[in-house]
């Protein structure tokens, strides 16, 4: 193949400093969430079903009266 190398590129500088950087992040934030998701799944697996049909509500701000 001739030419530059696609580093040498315009569009190969804006991958490896912008996109592949940005990548990193995102894939450091999908970790970071699943293993929230996770502790989170464990700590509700310790705990009996509720005992109605209708899903529990946490006691979040979101979730508080006057919403």
């Amino acid at each position: 193949m001739s030419g530059p190398s696609f580093f040498q590129t315009h569009m190969g500088q804006r991958f490896y400093e912008g996109t592949m950087p940005a990548l990193v992040r995102e894939l450091k934030r999908l970790n970071d969430n699943m293993e929230r998701l996770v502790a989170a799944a464990e700590r509700l697996a310790g705990q009996p079903p509720a005992s109605s049909a209708e899903p529990t509500r946490s006691a979040t701000p979101e979730n508080s009266e006057g919403e």
